[in-house]
């Protein structure tokens, strides 16, 4: 399962660590206790949007932009969540003509890790997203 508050936690960190910032530096900017930054960091906590308001600020970040950041990794976790259901082994005499067919979905380099974590590298090329 896909949990949202571990990926924008993980977005979280990440911006705080290219920034070189400590969880002290960011909590006490954002008004926020340590140790609530760092449970939501780790996807223990959900994230209320004024205290994402405020670690955004604190990051001087804008929310958008971490959401579409999260908004980006849920699509990768959810391609890589589909791509490991499709590989799973089919019950003692059902063969493939009694699968039924999938979407087929173009994914350039999966790779199984033992932790039952799939990676997803992601195409170079860039895409355009077209409102409707």
């Amino acid at each position: 399962m896909i949990l949202l508050r571990r990926l924008l936690g993980d977005v979280l960190r990440r911006q705080r660590q290219r920034q070189g910032r400590t969880l002290r530096e960011v909590s006490s900017s954002a008004r926020v206790s340590l140790g609530y930054l760092s449970e939501v960091e780790r996807g223990q906590k959900e994230a209320s949007s004024e205290l994402l308001a405020a670690i955004c600020d604190a990051l001087d970040l804008r929310m958008s932009e971490l959401l579409r950041e999260v908004s980006d990794e849920l699509a990768l976790a959810e391609l890589a969540q589909s791509a490991a259901s499709d590989t799973v082994s089919l019950p003692a005499g059902r063969g493939l003509a009694d699968r039924p067919m999938l979407n087929p979905v173009r994914v350039p380099s999966v790779t199984h890790r033992p932790d039952d974590h799939v990676t997803i590298k992601a195409p170079s090329e860039a895409v355009d997203v077209v409102a409707a």
